[in-house]
C-alpha cells in the first residue's frame, strides 16, 4: 500500500473503533490525528481544551506566530513547509550552549533555561511542550512575572515524576491550553497536535 492509503485505511481503522463516541466538532480531526500517532485510544479522554482553543492555536498560526518546542524532536516533526505556508517558523534552543552554560551555573534544566530565552526572544509563541515538565513551570513562572504571555501551550510531556501535576498548573494559568491530562504524551504528541491544526487550516483554503 501507498503511504496515503495507509494513512487512509488507519483513520477508517480509528473511526470503526471509537464507533458511537462523540468528540466536539472543533477538536474531532486534531484527536483522530493524536490516535493515529500513538495507537493509543486513551486519548479520547485525556486531551483537555482551554475554550474554543483549536480555533485560538489556528488564528496564532494564520498570523505567522512562531512554535517553541521543549525537543528537537517535536520540532522535527512539525511539518515545517506547512507551517512556513503561514509565515511561521519552530525554535527549540534545548541544544543552545548559552542555555546550556545557563542551566549549570543555576543548577537548573535547560528545559526551564530554554524557555525564558523563547520569552525574552520571541515574545507571544505557540508552546508545544513534549518531554519536560520543567518547561510547564517555566512557563507558569514567566507568565505568572508578567514576562510571557504564550497564544497556546499544548501541554503533553510524558512521564512519571511533576508530568501529572505540571498539566494541571497549565490548565488553572488562565491560558489557552491544550493538554494531555495524566501520564501519557511525548514529542511525537506535541508535533501531532501542531501539524494537525496546520492541516485543518490548509484544508479550508483548498
Amino acid at each position: 500500500m501507498k503511504p496515503m492509503e495507509i494513512e487512509k485505511r488507519s483513520f477508517e481503522i480509528i473511526a470503526e473503533e471509537l464507533g458511537e463516541r462523540k468528540i466536539d466538532p472543533e477538536y474531532d480531526l486534531l484527536v483522530r490525528r493524536v490516535i493515529h500517532t500513538t495507537a493509543d485510544f486513551d486519548y479520547y479522554d485525556n486531551l483537555c481544551f482551554s475554550e474554543h482553543a483549536a480555533k485560538v492555536a489556528m488564528e496564532a498560526l494564520r498570523a505567522g506566530c512562531p512554535v517553541v518546542t521543549d525537543t528537537t524532536m517535536a520540532m522535527a516533526g512539525i511539518n515545517k513547509r506547512a507551517l512556513a505556508r503561514f509565515g511561521g517558523e519552530t525554535h527549540c534552543f534545548i541544544g543552545d550552549a548559552d542555555v546550556a552554560e545557563e542551566a549549570k551555573a543555576r543548577g537548573v534544566t535547560r528545559s526551564l533555561v530554554s524557555m525564558e530565552k523563547a520569552a525574552r526572544t520571541l515574545g507571544p509563541a505557540i508552546f508545544a511542550i513534549g518531554n519536560a515538565p520543567t518547561a510547564l513551570y517555566s512557563i507558569c513562572d514567566l507568565v505568572r512575572a508578567g514576562k510571557l504571555q504564550p497564544k497556546m501551550v499544548i501541554g503533553v510531556p510524558v512521564g512519571f515524576v511533576n508530568v501529572v501535576e505540571a498539566k494541571e498548573v497549565i490548565m488553572e494559568l488562565g491560558v489557552p491550553y491544550i493538554v494531555a491530562r495524566g501520564r501519557k504524551g511525548g514529542s511525537n504528541v506535541a508535533a501531532a497536535i501542531v501539524n494537525s491544526l496546520l492541516y485543518q487550516m490548509i484544508q479550508r483554503e483548498e
